[in-house]
């Protein structure tokens, strides 16, 4: 794209000012991300959504816009410029909406850019752990009375157990004798956690944990920090959408807490974090822990183990499927993804009784 182009794209919304250069931003892995900076601050994130990904979207946006204003009521009494560094502000288009359709039938949507602001890609300290816990509760706090079946499901049936154990058993059918020989102990482990597993989405579909707003990508890049490691906003929210607060819970913990990378082949070297979970914990406690029950608060724990289980099943079904989801670099890429998973599980469940 040349810059002309993107400077027509990003002329189709309302900004305040005229634009200056452009960069593009390397994070996230499905959607294209600059950063416009213009004459006058502020700057302005320009995003294209990936329509090959996310069928509907301009549900999508309408989801995340709808709960962005949500959470702008709720902090309107904060100055102006705390609350643009609290809660993402999306700039409509001249015409008056959130996303603007190209002639290629891409789909574009402009948000004002948080100066002054860091990204961890991993986390080094409790501090960070704590202030990441803080920010995914308050999030979940401040959207706890958004009515959530207002909302579309981006991406239907992502955390769905019992989806995602269809696709194994359809994987573990058509795999090769290799690949089944290979991945033997771990599929004795999904049949031995099969039960278990299913837990969270019972008490969801029995109406015993209460459908919220979720954002369902809560790793620790997903949340943007001042430049003393304080929490200022969530980011990233085109996966928000009807889900429990498990799922955010659960996928934070499954990321923040491993000691090592999700595909490392040391498992001597994968361990559960146990100081970072608890520091997490507290941090997401502190800011909801009056939007849930007793009940959802008691299995937040088989919340972290359910959302490890649930990457180390969708890894070992797309081993046996002969790759065809997830980018590898080698023959045995997705099946030692699925052994780290596994290994955090039990280095969770040694160490916490659970």
């Amino acid at each position: 794209m040349t810059e002309e182009q993107l400077i027509y794209k990003f002329d189709q919304f309302k900004h305040a000012s005229a634009y200056a250069s452009h960069k593009e931003l390397a994070s996230g892995h499905i959607n294209d991300t600059f950063l416009v900076k213009t004459k006058e601050e502020p700057y302005y994130i320009l995003q294209r959504i990936n329509h090959e990904v996310f069928k509907d979207v301009p549900g999508l946006i309408s989801n995340k816009v709808s709960v962005s204003k949500h959470i702008q009521n709720k902090l309107s009494h904060l100055p102006e410029e705390e609350l643009k560094r609290s809660v993402l502000t999306f700039v409509p288009t001249t015409n008056g909406d959130y996303y603007y359709k190209d002639d290629a039938g891409n789909f574009w949507n402009v948000m004002v850019y948080i100066n002054d602001s860091v990204t961890h890609e991993i986390v080094t300290a409790e501090e960070v752990a704590y202030e990441g816990g803080k920010l995914s509760g308050d999030f979940l706090n401040l959207t706890s009375d958004f009515d959530a079946s207002v909302l579309i499901d981006v991406i239907p049936k992502f955390h769905d157990m019992s989806f995602r154990f269809w696709q194994f058993e359809e994987a573990l059918k058509g795999a090769s004798g290799e690949r089944k020989e290979r991945a033997k102990a771990y599929l004795d482990k999904v049949a031995g956690l099969k039960e278990e597993m299913h837990i969270i989405q019972n008490l969801k579909e029995s109406g015993k944990i209460k459908l919220r707003v979720t954002h369902n990508d809560t790793k620790i890049s997903n949340a943007l920090f001042d430049k003393n490691n304080k929490g200022l906003c969530v980011i990233d929210t085109d996966t928000v959408m009807p889900g429990v607060v498990h799922y955010d819970f659960g996928d934070a913990i499954r990321t923040i807490c491993n000691t090592a990378a999700e595909d490392e082949t040391n498992l001597d070297l994968v361990n559960f974090n146990v100081a970072f979970y608890k520091a997490y914990k507290k941090g997401f406690l502190e800011k909801v822990e009056s939007a849930l029950t007793p009940l959802e608060i008691e299995t937040l724990p088989l919340a972290a183990k359910t959302m490890i289980f649930i990457m180390a099943l969708r890894f070992l079904t797309d081993y046996l499927n002969d790759d065809i989801y997830y980018k590898t670099k080698y023959p045995e890429h997705n099946l030692d993804r699925a052994k780290n998973q596994f290994k955090l599980i039990d280095s969770m469940v040694a160490q916490m009784k659970i």
